[in-house]
């Protein structure tokens, strides 16, 4: 006699239920790190990474942070002071290691209790995670590849983002589908948090499952309505494909230039003409080959805050990550979050479902 007996089908509300349940447990190492409802984590981009967005995100349960890029610490002080005024809930701070006033920012991040430091731009200095550590704020760092990442956790780092070319600004040379493989089996001690190319729920859900412990997005808030951006800075994210989203060419491997992912437009092509003239100026003894690189280097300098903030969009440098051809328009941060958290949820219920005829 079959003793076997058919388990009722649960409801939509049951599956969903279950479903939110089940992505609370895959990311509970990364709500737990950020202290925060979901682990959505926002990748700070400069002149938009600004009080208003950073607290938007961190008031609709993600976690903000603040770009302080070029900033010197007494601006830093009123930039964190004011976000503070917009949310009581946690945000942390970027900071570019390479900054020449590093300590004193540091110093800035300890003394307003802040309680989360990105260090980005290169490899952190010691001194300065044991001294963000030893003032009670919790380190995170980039891992551009597993043997970094094994090196940074020695060093005392509390949890990783890897982030790959696919994302928008500064980038590497590797794909987050390749970097999660190389680094997400291995490195189980701190939190890791995946970057590059998200925009959409089911792609966090992939990663989650992998073992991440949460996503970092920027693409997707550098164009919702809390975002300082130009309207013509934002239409242009709604109007572009993936395959607009192009990384700096280099002509010349003496003269390196940085990739930097953007969309493309007339600036990208006159770097490219502008290269060529100084590499040309060089072979013909006009320049040394350090006011060369110089030159080259000097070319996007103001770009970036004549696009996000003037709206130049066609000589501007427009960072965009290759998730920007999922942006179908501006919407209010807390609908972007809730939309991934749906899909995330949705791609867990429709496994659950039963099938026509089961």
């Amino acid at each position: 006699m079959d003793n076997f007996v058919a388990r009722p089908p649960m409801d939509e509300t049951a599956l969903r239920t279950a479903a939110r349940a089940r992505l609370d447990q895959l990311w509970a190492a990364g709500t737990s790190f950020l202290g925060t409802e979901f682990a959505i984590l926002a990748g700070a981009m400069s002149w938009v990474s600004e009080r208003n967005l950073v607290s938007a995100i961190s008031n609709a349960g993600g976690f903000g942070v603040l770009a302080c890029g070029a900033m010197e610490p007494d601006r830093l002080a009123e930039e964190i002071a004011a976000t503070k005024a917009l949310t009581s809930r946690p945000f942390g701070v970027n900071l570019i290691t390479m900054h020449p006033r590093l300590d004193d920012l540091v110093r800035v991040c300890i003394e307003a209790g802040v309680t989360h430091v990105v260090l980005a731009g290169g490899i952190p200095p010691g001194p300065a995670i044991r001294a963000l550590k030893d003032g009670g704020a919790k380190v995170i760092a980039f891992a551009p590849a597993l043997v970094l990442a094994k090196r940074l956790v020695r060093m005392g780092v509390d949890a990783l983002v890897i982030e790959g070319a696919e994302a928008g600004g500064h980038v590497g040379p590797v794909s987050l589908t390749v970097l999660a493989q190389e680094v997400l089996p291995f490195i189980r001690t701190v939190p890791v948090f995946v970057a590059g190319g998200l925009g959409r729920g089911e792609a966090i859900l992939s990663y989650l499952e992998q073992g991440a412990a949460g996503a970092q997005l920027g693409t997707r808030f550098a164009a919702s309505e809390e975002s300082i951006a130009h309207e013509r800075f934002k239409a242009a994210f709604v109007r572009a494909h993936a395959r607009d989203a192009v990384t700096s060419v280099q002509l010349d491997e003496r003269f390196p230039v940085i990739p930097v992912r953007g969309l493309s437009n007339a600036g990208g092509r006159r770097f490219l003409q502008h290269q060529a003239e100084t590499i040309q100026r060089f072979l013909n003894g006009e320049l040394t080959r350090e006011q060369a690189q110089l030159d080259i280097e000097h070319f996007w300098a103001g770009s970036l805050r004549r696009a996000v903030i003037e709206g130049d969009v066609e000589n501007g440098s427009v960072m965009a990550g290759q998730s920007v051809g999922m942006i179908s328009g501006v919407q209010p941060v807390a609908s972007i979050i809730a939309e991934l958290i749906d899909q995330a949820v949705d791609a867990l219920v429709r496994r659950e479902a039963p099938t026509e005829g089961s």
